[in-house]
């Protein structure tokens, strides 16, 4: 729903029905012809046994929590018990969601009704009221918290609320929920005790953020996302509770990060500094980091009918469709040089901005960008969690996250377009393919390998379930309108009444908070289309054309490659020197596999190129490809314990960094002594700086970017860092190597060597150092490791050439991958040279032939291989 002022609006919008673009390289794909499904309408039998089939998925993975984890915060779908923070190993900033409050179960309550699981729901409540301790002693992210417990708790409280008026069941029920809601709320408060407004990004459930028992409160970063979405959760506890304080804290929150946007843009940063508001990382973009801030904007209005959010969210999204988004892809930028792309690649997390964009009303780029992750998904069975703009894995994790099912629900609810029932069928059907275990459903550790990771987050329960049923039903078959709820970013329930039955808190207009400066800087939108402030509407952007979402589909169908049908090309043609008298060049170009035919005999279709001009001929070369690089190479590095008692044995692969010192340009590596760093994440100030000083770090990968890491650990006097997989149990057999990047600045101020070893091969290297005390490395290119005979390495790909046939390309025919060289029109372009000049060069040519042939044959004479007084370049010996 959208709202016009304090009146709520329902949007009734259905209807019936780059990588680099080389110019002269195209690759042809002969996969045959592929019958598409996704144009076909799906019948009322085909959805209701798809929803069967996800309901009996949901089940599954709920009964398998509640079997074998449950009151544990998280399902380990592998090892078939619960996660328990403290018993398992570290996982760094992962398991700062974990608060051993059952996570799961609160996460999963609103999504039992949605599914019209409603005894299960009484019982998951009455469970989740006996059990479920707020109290604990543990550190906690405020913004997982807050989005998963505090959202899942209010979205429950609701639904509860709402199955007691009916009389019909949860009669017991005495508002235990929402205050479970409140006692949480006041938990997380303590995060907002900065000078700033802006939260800390951690809390301790028991002590606190500054308590000396707290275990935090020296972070001072945030991500902006981090503190941009707490507005819903909070206002929403303020007006179901009446205390004010909740909704005053965050609305200071986005006052502040409004307030530091780059004034020239209209973007924001990623980071920010918590106390000073001076931004960390400047990158700007839609995906991690960012994403639910603008999310949140537009929400904040649908829930609250508050104009400033809706002004506020307008201003930003005009910025991101003139910076960010460049159809289908959404790239990321420099806040203060908007028109620089900081990075070559896109994470999954952005697959939630198509949904935004239908609410906003913006269906065009909406159903580009979907199309696109649609076509990455085919590619790769799953979104990886980043792909470059090439449609490449570059981290090729999958965790089960939703958005693209999210993106996909709304998507359907604004076109009707069975389209993406076919695409939601697709999800369904890879998820049990590929996901499934038999405790539950496992995150994909690599989407190139399918191999598992041992985590089912409680997001997979939450959202994916809650999209895929939805998509499926009729909302005559739901127990609730779901029309009269907004969905937070973890797809809890708010009602939309709020603002309306829940007046605003006192004093709690954004507005009055402002300073005269801020205050004159709350945007009025320079340029407003039609939706700015209403609800769109399919007959106003696309009159009578049904089809009109498919039309856009049609031009990004193939964009990764996928099903690619085989087409003619067109042939573009140059102009070469070439006369009728003079034919041997043409023998000799032939002999080299390139085929020339004059242009006035060459036959487009039924139609003959009435092109007469005397000696002018098409150039063709077609070349058979054996493989193609699937992505830019990784460099294996590796690190070799070189101490008493390994000697060099014992050799660890390790992946390289994109900055810092590059080890292949070391002609003997870098040696040292490594020392475990403290804090292990080394995000803070390192405390052991004295005994890391001249050594090699270990340092654990989470909480914070490799190059924040790196620069504290270069700052504590460490000589090289070897950074260490957070995730148990992956290991450099079974997971490609990746190159570490930096955080979107420059790094040119890290010169330490940097390498990545995942968690197997670190377990190794902590275990020595637990062992012997005292253990040296060598940190180097794998192929130079000591005792490692070299071998000379294959580069490039094998190509073999050949003439092509007669019409081969035009007519299908080709065997095999081909590819096809092609020059632009007028790009290379050859003029005809005089007879003289030509026949001089052709005496060269000969000429340097024969004292080519006599090199070869006397290599052993003196004089024999002196052709310089001749220009015998490279253009004569092709």
């Amino acid at each position: 729903m959208k709202r016009i002022g304090n009146k709520p609006c329902k949007i009734m919008i259905q209807s019936s029905g780059k990588g680099m673009i080389l110019q002269t390289l195209l690759i042809i794909s002969l996969l045959g012809w592929v019958k598409c499904q996704e144009s076909q309408s799906m019948t009322p039998e085909e959805k209701i046994a798809i929803r069967d089939q996800i309901i009996e998925m949901f089940d599954h993975a709920y009964g398998s929590y509640m079997k074998y984890a449950y009151p544990a915060d998280e399902l380990m779908p592998l090892s078939c018990r619960g996660r328990v923070r403290g018993q398992e190993p570290n996982r760094g900033d992962i398991d700062d969601s974990l608060g051993k409050f059952s996570l799961t179960l609160i996460d999963t309550l609103d999504t039992l009704v949605v599914l019209n699981k409603l005894d299960e729901f009484e019982d998951a409540v009455q469970k989740a009221v006996s059990d479920v301790r707020l109290d604990n002693d543990v550190v906690v992210s405020v913004f997982e918290t807050n989005i998963r417990v505090l959202g899942g708790l209010l979205g429950a409280h609701v639904m509860a609320d709402l199955l007691r008026q009916r009389g019909e069941r949860m009669q017991w029920y005495q508002d235990e929920l929402l205050h479970m809601a409140k006692e949480l709320g006041h938990r997380l408060l303590p995060a907002f005790n900065t000078t700033s407004g802006l939260p800390y990004p951690k809390v301790n459930l028991r002590y606190g953020v500054l308590n000396p028992l707290s275990r935090t409160g020296t972070e001072s970063d945030t991500c902006t996302a981090c503190a941009g979405t707490m507005i819903l959760e909070f206002a929403a506890l303020s007006r179901l509770s009446g205390e004010t304080v909740f909704e005053e804290h965050a609305r200071k929150a986005l006052d502040v990060l409004w307030d530091r946007r780059q004034r020239g843009s209209d973007l924001v940063g990623t980071v920010i500094n918590i106390h000073n508001e001076e931004w960390v990382r400047r990158d700007s973009g839609v995906g991690a980091g960012i994403d639910s801030y603008y999310e949140y904007l537009m929400k904040a209005y649908i829930l609250l009918g508050d104009n400033v959010f809706l002004e506020r969210f307008n201003t930003h999204y005009s910025a991101i469709m003139k910076y960010i988004s460049q159809p289908p892809l959404l790239l990321n930028v420099h806040m203060h040089n908007p028109t620089v792309s900081v990075r070559s690649w896109m994470d999954s997390l952005l697959a939630f901005f198509p949904g935004l964009q239908v609410l906003r009303g913006d269906l065009k780029p909406a159903i580009e960008t979907h199309e696109m992750l649609y076509q990455v998904t085919k590619q790769h069975k799953f979104l990886p969690e980043a792909f470059t703009t090439e449609f490449r894995v570059h981290w090729g994790q999958h965790l089960l996250r939703p958005e693209f099912a999210e993106s996909t629900y709304y998507l359907y609810k604004a076109t009707g377009d069975p389209y993406y029932l076919r695409v939601g069928q697709s999800i369904v059907e890879k998820l049990n393919a590929y996901a499934r275990v038999p405790c539950g459903f496992a995150a994909v550790q690599d989407v190139r390998t399918g191999t598992h990771e041992d985590r089912m987050d409680s997001f997979f329960l939450a959202e994916m379930f809650k999209y895929l049923y939805l998509l499926f039903s009729e909302k005559s078959e739901l127990p609730i309108d779901i029309d009269d709820y907004i969905f937070t970013t973890e797809a809890h329930l708010l009602p939309v009444s709020l603002s309306t039955t829940k007046p605003p808190c006192p004093g709690n207009d954004t507005v009055r908070h402002l300073t005269l400066s801020e205050t004159e800087a709350v945007p009025i939108p320079q340029e407003e289309d039609l939706f700015t402030h209403s609800c769109p509407s399919l007959e106003t952007l696309f009159p009578n054309n049904p089809s009109f979402a498919k039309t856009i589909r049609d031009g990004y169908k193939y964009l990764t490659g996928v099903g690619r049908a085989v087409h003619p090309l067109p042939i573009r043609e140059i102009e070469l020197p070439l006369h009728d008298n003079g034919m041997e060049p043409v023998e000799f170009l032939k002999s080299m596999g390139i085929s020339l035919t004059p242009l006035n005999e060459i036959i487009v279709g039924d139609r003959k190129l009435h092109k007469e001009h005397k000696g002018v001929y098409r150039v063709k070369l077609v070349a058979e490809l054996s493989q193609t690089p699937e992505e830019e190479e990784v460099v294996p590095h590796a690190v070799q314990l070189i101490s008493p008692p390994f000697l060099g044995r014992t050799v660890l692969t390790a992946g390289p960094a994109k900055f810092g010192m590059d080890l292949t340009k070391q002609e003997h590596g870098v040696k040292g002594s490594i020392l475990k760093a403290s804090p292990y994440t080394a995000c803070g100030p390192i405390d052991n700086a004295e005994e890391l000083k001249g050594k090699i770090a270990l340092a654990l990968r989470g909480d914070c970017m490799f190059a924040a890491k790196a620069r504290q650990l270069q700052e504590a006097g460490a000589t090289g860092v070897i950074f260490i997989d957070h995730r148990e149990g992956s290991n450099s057999e079974e997971t490609p190597l990746f190159q570490m990047v930096g955080d979107g600045d420059s790094t040119d101020d890290i010169t330490l060597p940097l390498v990545f070893v995942f968690s197997r091969e670190g377990a190794m290297l902590t275990g020595a150092l637990e062992e012997h005390q005292n253990v040296d490395v060598l940190l180097l290119p794998k192929e130079r490791q000591l005792g490692h005979d070299k071998k000379e390495k294959p580069i490039g790909v094998n190509i073999k050439l050949r003439l092509a046939e007669e019409g081969e390309l035009e007519d299908g025919t080709a065997r095999g991958p081909t590819l096809e060289f092609v020059l632009e029109k007028e790009q290379f372009l050859i003029k005809e040279e005089d007879e003289e000049e030509f026949e001089h060069r052709e005496q060269q040519q000969e000429f340097c032939t024969e004292a080519a042939k006599l090199r070869r044959t006397e290599q052993h004479s003196a004089g024999s291989s002196d052709c310089t007084n001749f220009d015998c370049g490279p253009d004569t010996n092709p």
